[in-house]
């Protein structure tokens, strides 16, 4: 692949729910970097392929493979076709995720288990499974939570809940996993412009006319802001750095 900083050469990557938005963006800039892709999507084949045809268009090496992060035996499936098809890995960005937004009075069973389940409990299922495929090196394990884990908006308890507890998972695997040479990160968005946040309308709104304004930068973030994040800390640049709720929010706090 044609690039300058070919700095993670001869790496295996699996990045989750890289269809579209920041994880395709994610994708894309760790290939760039030099890492054989694994496009990890749970319905939009279409977007997956996508993803895989712009890397391997590049000079790249991807494949997409489905699987639904909240379910075991499609985890299982996942790192098994990582291994079958690359041999290794070395990075892992949990990146699946989905967001809901609603008051306490309509917040419903379904409502928490669905953000709960691939926010937090897929995290966990994807680095149980990458654990175990490291090689004795160690490896890489990069979360994307988001900055309302510190600072939860309204309407927004159950997501905002769920960031929560990616940051403390974070923290408790570095640490848990640091003697295996493993470093854990997160990378903490502000208000990224997605497929998913024009589909919500936030575009336009009071809401989003607000954070633009509380932004030191004066703008909302692109995914390429957070995938060339993602690419420094899965490098050797970052070989220091673990435990890390990482902002990349355009200096909003």
């Amino acid at each position: 692949m044609n690039t300058s900083l070919n700095r993670l050469a001869d790496k295996v990557s699996v990045v989750t729910g890289a269809s579209k938005g920041i994880g395709a963006s994610i994708a894309l800039h760790l290939a760039r970097a030099g890492s054989a892709i694994v496009v990890n999507y749970n319905s939009d084949k279409a977007g997956a392929d996508a993803v895989v045809g712009k890397i391997t268009s590049e000079g790249g090496k991807a494949i997409a493979v489905q699987g639904d992060t909240s379910k075991a035996e499609d985890m299982d499936r996942l790192f098994s076709e990582t291994k079958s098809q690359f041999g290794k890995l070395d990075v892992l960005v949990n990146n699946a995720g989905v967001f809901e937004f609603k008051a306490l009075e309509e917040i419903t069973e379904e409502h928490f288990h669905r953000q709960f389940n691939i926010n937090v409990l897929g995290l966990l299922l994807a680095s149980q499974r990458a654990v175990a495929a490291f090689g004795s090196e160690g490896g890489n394990i990069i979360n994307i939570s988001s900055v309302v884990s510190q600072d939860p908006v309204s309407g927004g308890a159950v997501y905002s809940a769920t960031k929560a507890a990616v940051d403390a998972i974070t923290k408790a695997l570095s640490t848990e996993l640091g003697p295996r040479g493993i470093r854990v990160n997160s990378i903490n968005p502000g208000p990224v412009e997605t497929e998913g946040v024009h589909a919500a309308g936030f575009i336009g709104t009071d809401f989003f006319n607000k954070v633009i304004q509380d932004t030191p930068l004066g703008r909302i973030g692109q995914p390429d802001d957070i995938g060339s994040a993602v690419a420094f800390v899965a490098s050797e640049e970052a070989r220091w750095i673990t435990g890390q709720a990482i902002q990349v929010a355009g200096g909003l706090r």
